[in-house]
């Protein structure tokens, strides 16, 4: 994996226990584009990830810049589908 290291930061907060409520989704999305994902902007506010087969549909968060903890699950489960984990 690629990534720098504030992503490899991001990448521990999504994978940190409890569940963080406190991750920027801008930095979300350049963690995910840096373990190789495709981030394709969808309608209205929805973004999704794919990556190794598997395909994940978030709505970005607003007016809030911080990704909820139903959002931060989600991110980490579709990592850890496409095999992605620590």
């Amino acid at each position: 994996m690629g990534m720098n290291s504030k992503q490899r930061a991001t990448f521990d907060k999504v994978f940190a226990m409890p569940t963080r409520s406190d991750i920027p989704w801008t930095d979300i999305e350049s963690m995910v584009e840096a373990v190789g994902a495709t981030v394709q902007q969808r309608r209205g506010s929805r973004v999704s990830f794919s990556l190794n087969g598997v395909v994940a549909v978030f709505h970005e968060p607003h007016p809030q810049r911080q990704a909820p903890q139903a959002t931060v699950r989600g991110v980490r489960d579709f990592l850890a589908q496409a095999g992605v984990t620590p």
